[in-house]
């Protein structure tokens, strides 16, 4: 009779063990998915590097997001980030940047950046040595050289070529609306068009997007690490031919991107006039936070736009804390995003059709 209990004992101590082991076999492939990068477009060099901070050299997240933008910012990718592209209309360019800790919810950004090149660095100062969120202008520019940056042009040789050429183009397309001359065909300056019957509520111009995959406004990037802290950021030089001292969705929290450690993390890229209205990367995340996959929250946050501005260009893309991610977009054939995890082994490209 000892001798029975004792065998169904040991039968189902075993039988606990198996289910121990099966547990953790589970819990390791679900990790296996940790640390893991994803940023807007296929910015490989910029994924790769921020890759190498989080795993080769076990840094944190916050280091790796701002080693992918810092990245970019040098590569200048597709005109789009750092120095040398998209002058405003006075033909200077101007930076903005946000970085964000998913494990505190502290934020440091800067917007209208002047004469500084490390736009992302300056935001994690900001995150880092201030109780501020966002400084911006000559401002934000004042406080990067206080600390050490180094204050020099942000214009290039392509920069100036590519005014010009607006310039002579009856700087189009422009930003302006009621105005006359009219921007449509015209240059400024502009002066506001008296005779323009006033406008009753919700019968405002028809938005004109000059966003596409070569005028997307961002990098954006989120990161998990090997600790499982999660951050994401953005950098950008901002719409081209934008007006003076115009500021995107890319260093608004939510807008641009949006970290919390506890669900995951999103960054948005296009066209960030129209984005910073919805807060796409805060409500991908609560999407999140509700069950959805990243990849439904990712459409989901981008239907909430559509479904105001039909011509709506621009991506997301989703990270949620267990290392599962997605993306969504609209307005262009399909979005390409750089992604690099455990299991991937290498950096990759993916590419999703954007949403009808």
């Amino acid at each position: 009779m000892l001798i029975g209990n004792t065998k169904a004992i040991i039968f189902i101590l075993l039988v606990v063990l198996m289910g121990i082991v099966a547990i953790v076999n589970y819990h390791d492939q679900t990790l296996n998915m940790i640390p893991v990068v994803i940023n807007t477009w296929p910015f490989t060099n910029a994924t790769q590097n921020a890759w190498n901070t989080i795993y080769f050299k076990k840094k944190s997240a916050l280091d790796g997001v701002e080693k992918g933008c810092t990245t970019c910012e040098v590569d200048q990718c597709d005109g789009t980030v750092g120095f040398g592209g998209s002058p405003d209309e006075n033909g200077e360019t101007t930076l903005d940047a946000m970085i964000m800790d998913g494990m505190t919810m502290n934020v440091g950004a800067v917007a209208a950046l002047r004469r500084v090149k490390s736009a992302i660095s300056v935001a994690r100062c900001v995150l880092e040595h201030t109780q501020h969120t966002l400084l911006v202008g000559d401002q934000a520019t004042q406080f990067a050289v206080s600390l050490g940056f180094k204050e020099e042009t942000l214009e290039t040789g392509k920069s100036r070529k590519m005014w010009q050429q607006w310039k002579e183009n009856s700087c189009q397309p422009n930003f302006w609306v009621n105005v006359k001359p009219d921007p449509t065909k015209f240059c400024g300056p502009y002066k506001s068009d008296t005779s323009i019957t006033k406008r009753q509520e919700g019968n405002y111009p028809k938005h004109r997007s000059v966003f596409n995959d070569k005028n997307h406004d961002t990098i954006g990037m989120v990161a998990i690490d090997t600790a499982g802290r999660i951050a994401a950021g953005t950098s950008t030089n901002g719409a081209k031919f934008k007006i003076p001292g115009r500021v995107g969705d890319s260093p608004i929290p939510g807008a641009g991107a949006y970290a919390d450690g506890t669900v995951g993390a999103a960054a948005a890229t296009g066209d960030g006039d129209i984005m910073m209205r919805f807060l796409p990367s805060y409500l991908a995340v609560e999407e999140m936070r509700r069950g959805s996959s990243p990849s439904r929250a990712g459409e989901l946050a981008i239907r909430r736009i559509v479904t105001y501005y039909p011509e709506f260009v621009g991506a997301i893309v989703v990270l949620k804390n267990d290392g599962n991610y997605g993306a969504a977009c609209h307005g262009l054939q399909n979005f390409q995003f750089s992604v690099c995890n455990s299991d991937l082994g290498q950096v990759t490209v993916h590419t999703v059709p954007c949403v009808q």
